[in-house]
Formats: C-alpha cells, sequence, structure tokens
C-alpha cells in the first residue's frame, strides 16, 4: 500500500474536524481538539445536537460536517497550533487587544502562553491599557494647558459664544496667543507674590506689629485675593460646561485658596461685633485659624501653568496601588520595629525610647533614614535592631521608586507630542 493511500483511508477521514474559519478551511483530528476539552473547540466536538454546535460555531453544514467560524484566521493559525503542540506563541504584528479577544473566543487564557511570548504580550498591553486611561485621564490634565482639541465645539449656539471661547482659550491655553501667556505670567507672578507675603507675614516682627506697620501686607493680600477671585469667576462663566469645571481637581485648589480668605473675614467681623468673650467666639478664632492653613494650597496652583507639577500628581494617581503598597510596607514596618526596640531598650533607664509611642516616631525617622538624632538607642541590642530598620527602610523605599520613575517617563512620552500637536494646530 502507498503513502498516499494510507492518509486517506475511510477510517482516516471520518476522524477528521472540517473547520472553515475566516473562508480559510482546516482538516484537524479530533482526538487533537480533544487534547484540550475546556476550550470552544474541545466543547464543540463534544455537541451531541445541531442546535448545541450552533451555540458554539457561526454556521454549520451537516452534510459535509463542515463548522463555520467568522474569525480572525491569523490569531486561528495560532490557537490550531496549540491544539497540535501544546505551544501558544502569540503574533506580534496583531494588536495585543484584538488577539486577547480572539484568544478570549477560542477559549484560551493569555496564561497559557509560553514564556518567551507571556511577558512582552502582558508588557504591551499594559502599556496600551496606561495610554488609553491616560488618554481619557489625561484629558482633563492636558486640557488645563491646551484646549484647542476638544471642548470648543461646545460653545456653539451658546450664548455670547464668540467672547466666551476667546476667554476660554485666554484664560485656559497660554500657548493660545500672546494675550494668553501675558495673562498666565501675571497669574503666576500672583501667585509667587502671594506666597512671599504669606512668609513675610509669618515672621516675629511683622506678626506682632501693629495694623498700621503691616497694612501694606494686608494690602497686598487683598489685592491678591481680589485677582484671584475674579479669575476664577470669568472662568467659570467662560467655561462651556460650568459643572462639570467644578468638579476638576485643579479648579478646586482654586476654589480652596480663595474661599477662606472670605470665610476668615465673615468670622473676623462676628468676633468684632460682639464684644463680650465666650466659648463660641473662641471656637470661631480656632476655625479662622484653620481656614488660614489653607492659604498654602496657593502653592498648588503653581501646578496650572508647570508641566512639572502636573506630572507629578499624574504620576501619583497613576501609581495609586504602588503608593498605597508603599504606605502598607512601612507602617508594618514602623509597627514592628518600634516595639521591638522598646522591649530591647526598657530595661536602660538612660534610653529615651521609654514608650511604643515615643518608639514610633524613632521608626519613622529611621526606616525614611532621616535620622534626627533626637532619639536613638542605647544598647548594644537596640543598635542591631536599628541597623535592620535602616536596612528595611532602605529596601522598602526603594522598591516602588522605578515603577514611579517609569509611569513619570510615561507621562512625558504621551503626552508632550500631543501638547505640541495641538500647539501647531493653533
Amino acid at each position: 500500500m502507498m503513502y498516499g493511500q494510507v492518509l486517506h483511508r475511510q477510517d482516516r477521514e471520518e476522524d477528521l474536524v472540517n473547520l472553515n474559519v475566516g473562508g480559510i478551511q482546516h482538516k484537524v483530528e479530533r482526538c487533537v481538539l480533544l487534547r484540550f476539552p475546556n476550550t470552544r473547540m474541545g466543547q464543540l466536538i463534544q455537541c451531541c445536537s445541531d442546535a448545541a454546535i450552533l451555540e458554539l460555531c457561526d454556521d454549520y453544514s451537516p452534510a459535509e460536517q463542515e463548522y463555520y467560524f467568522d474569525r480572525s484566521p491569523q490569531v486561528f493559525h495560532c490557537v490550531l497550533n496549540f491544539y497540535r503542540t501544546g505551544h501558544f506563541h502569540a503574533l506580534e504584528e496583531l494588536c495585543v487587544f484584538c488577539f486577547s479577544q480572539e484568544i478570549e473566543y477560542w477559549g484560551i487564557g493569555e496564561l497559557d502562553l509560553e514564556a518567551c511570548c507571556l511577558d512582552w504580550f502582558l508588557e504591551r498591553k499594559h502599556d496600551r491599557e496606561q495610554n488609553a486611561c491616560g488618554g481619557s485621564s489625561n484629558a482633563t490634565s492636558s486640557g488645563e494647558i491646551s484646549v484647542v482639541g476638544s471642548d470648543l465645539w461646545r460653545f456653539e449656539g451658546t450664548w455670547c459664544s464668540d467672547v466666551r471661547k476667546f476667554m476660554w482659550q485666554t484664560l485656559e491655553d497660554p500657548n493660545h496667543s500672546k494675550c494668553s501667556k501675558g495673562v498666565a505670567a501675571v497669574s503666576i507672578l500672583v501667585i509667587l507674590t502671594s506666597i512671599v507675603a504669606m512668609c513675610i507675614h509669618s515672621m516675629p516682627e511683622f506678626r506682632y506689629a501693629t495694623d498700621s506697620e503691616h497694612s501694606v501686607l494686608d494690602s497686598l493680600e487683598l489685592f491678591c485675593n481680589i485677582f484671584f477671585s475674579v479669575e476664577f469667576v470669568l472662568r467659570v462663566v467662560a467655561a462651556p460646561r460650568p459643572w462639570t469645571f467644578l468638579g476638576n481637581p485643579l479648579n478646586m485648589i482654586d476654589m480652596a485658596s480663595v474661599l477662606p480668605f472670605y470665610v476668615t473675614l465673615a468670622f473676623e467681623s462676628l468676633d468684632e461685633g460682639d464684644g463680650e468673650e465666650n466659648q463660641s467666639l473662641v471656637n470661631m478664632g480656632k476655625v479662622v485659624q484653620v481656614l488660614r492653613l489653607m492659604r498654602a494650597f496657593r502653592v498648588l496652583k503653581l501646578a496650572r501653568h508647570s508641566e512639572g507639577v502636573r506630572a507629578f500628581g499624574e504620576t501619583l494617581k497613576n501609581c495609586q496601588s504602588e503608593v498605597g503598597l508603599l504606605i502598607l510596607f512601612i507602617t508594618v514596618g514602623i509597627s514592628f520595629f518600634s516595639t521591638f526596640i522598646y522591649y530591647t531598650e526598657k530595661e536602660d533607664a538612660s534610653s529615651k525610647l521609654s514608650s511604643i509611642p515615643v518608639c514610633w516616631w524613632w521608626a519613622i525617622i529611621s526606616m525614611t533614614t532621616v535620622g534626627y538624632g533626637d532619639v536613638y538607642p542605647q544598647t548594644a541590642a537596640g543598635r542591631i535592631v536599628a541597623t535592620l530598620c535602616i536596612l528595611c527602610g532602605l529596601l522598602v523605599v526603594s522598591l516602588p521608586i522605578t515603577i514611579i520613575m517609569n509611569n513619570f517617563s510615561k507621562y512625558f512620552e504621551t503626552n508632550t507630542p500631543k501638547r505640541r500637536l495641538s500647539v501647531a494646530k493653533t
């Protein structure tokens, strides 16, 4: 018997399954497909009725015993190779999301990929997901600098659309025109002036001076707050969607930097109006002091005009899991080493590590390698524990740095070209 006759025996033909995937026909042995019975093809071979078969394929011809699938024939070559050899490899020229969807249809998981393909596949998919998420999340952050692309069409048909569009571009996009650059420069100058005035006001010679002696600082403070208020109101009026505008984190920072000034004035006016000293006025004074602390938000207003500050904020947002893990590790380390150092130092009368809460402070400055030197172990065992604490702190703090730096670099890689393109379009 010739070799060709052996391949075409009738009993051999009955064991073959006819598959038509994307117009390409395949003949595969049943036993090959049954190697992975939990996949789509494995379940298809085990079906006993035409209705069950049609639930797993797009069409079926009982006369020709052929199954039809309207799927990618390129990916099916990888799937078919997986059935035949047990080794699953990916195609680099295909989109990772398309490939992932196709193999999910065939009932094969990404983790079935061989090690040579799995690493680059997951890395490339993660990068694409980050870029996709960054496209939506950075639409807000990128829009703070360049809003030419997405929101201008919303002005069509609204009241005073041309004037509001000009105001919006002037206030929100420093690269739009020379006027917008001038407005941005003035805004930065006022922010820096406000910060300097706040710092000078905290000096003892100005803090306890009379009203007449520091009236210049008060006038400067008033001018800065009026400028911030007018700028914020104009941006709200010019915004195409004020309700969405107010929900933006940077705009909430602007509101938080302006609102305390007026609330403080209201409380101080109530305090001056009532000459009697009572507990309610004391509490009101404490509230005023807390509100004055919110002036520090003015520093964050620079993020509107600073690419670096915005990149830092976006990096922290994209690294929430890594930062959370870092905080968790540091917290666990502080709890462990503070308890450990307390029991090694409590017998020494000269040691300042007299309680576990005091040891918390020591563990914090040791794990972060700050080391103020105000509290330190006295015994040899305590110094050994301190050495271990510092080494663990170095490891814990350094582990997520690479991931954070990668996200920081990706932010510039994905956003800088977009902004250059949007500026070029204007």
